[in-house]
């Protein structure tokens, strides 16, 4: 009988690309994140539902560092985040060093964040030539390519007043990928929309998903959460509820508080 050595087993699962274990958030005595355990594999979907102030934006921004934890440890890739390990003491990485690994992740937040003195195409061009010192010819060919992506490449030269809401949300998404992240971070990206600028958004977002870009994305479209994410989690309390396929957590759900919040949201 032939046997599969446990190397070879490993190698055939996929590899984290976030990690997080016992991560703690605190703001004065409130506490936000109360020992989040969580991995996401590489080119998996995570969404993550939950009521207003059940840490699901924080735990976005401890990953991207804008946040710093209180206890627990964030990895992205094999890095921890926002520090360094040596023998086995951590220390605090440089401001220009967090900078460079946060290049490595997209962050899309709620409101679109656009210079509005620049184009679209400037907007989508500015941090790679300026924060990765990449060649401007390189850059400006990824940012068309991306513009046509998202549906906005007769948009390169117009400012970000002109464009709608949704379009605005698109370019920001095309911005983050121009900087070629490993991870995307989505912090409820269309609940500053209209509801009808909602769909050219989430569409933009399924592309991506199909695309194998590993994502996470703090949501209140439940049904974008049971379409697109291999799981879904339910934050309450600063806590992971249940975790799990989509149609285990929305259509069976194992724990009455997420009953009760699927109850009211949908």
């Amino acid at each position: 009988m032939s046997t599969v050595s446990e190397d070879a087993v490993a190698s055939t699962r996929p590899q984290a690309m976030m990690r997080a274990e016992g991560v703690r958030k605190s703001f004065g005595a409130t506490t936000v994140l109360d020992g989040i355990d969580l991995t996401v594999a590489q080119g998996e979907v995570l969404c993550i539902i939950g009521p207003s102030g059940s840490g699901k934006s924080t735990f976005l921004r401890c990953i991207n560092h804008l946040e710093v934890v209180d206890g627990g440890r964030l990895w992205v890739g094999d890095s921890i985040v926002g520090y360094q390990q040596r023998g086995t003491r951590l220390y605090e990485l440089s401001n220009a060093e967090i900078c460079r690994r946060r290049a490595r992740i997209g962050m899309v937040f709620q409101h679109f964040n656009l210079f509005p003195h620049m184009t679209v195409l400037e907007n989508l061009m500015e941090a790679p030539v300026g924060v990765l010192k990449q060649p401007r010819a390189v850059v400006k060919e990824r940012a068309l390519e991306l513009l046509g992506r998202v549906g906005l490449a007769e948009k390169r030269d117009a400012y970000p007043r002109s464009l709608s809401g949704g379009q605005q949300q698109r370019v920001a998404i095309a911005r983050a990928l121009c900087m070629e992240p490993d991870l995307m971070l989505f912090d409820e990206p269309t609940s500053a929309l209209d509801p009808e600028l909602v769909g050219d958004v989430l569409t933009t977002m399924r592309d991506l998903a199909t695309s194998g870009m590993t994502m996470i994305v703090v949501t209140h479209e439940i049904g974008f959460a049971r379409d697109v994410a291999d799981r879904v989690a339910f934050f309450d309390g600063g806590r992971i509820v249940e975790c799990g396929p989509p149609d285990e957590v929305l259509s069976h759900s194992q724990h009455e508080r997420t009953r009760q919040f699927l109850a009211a949201v949908r």
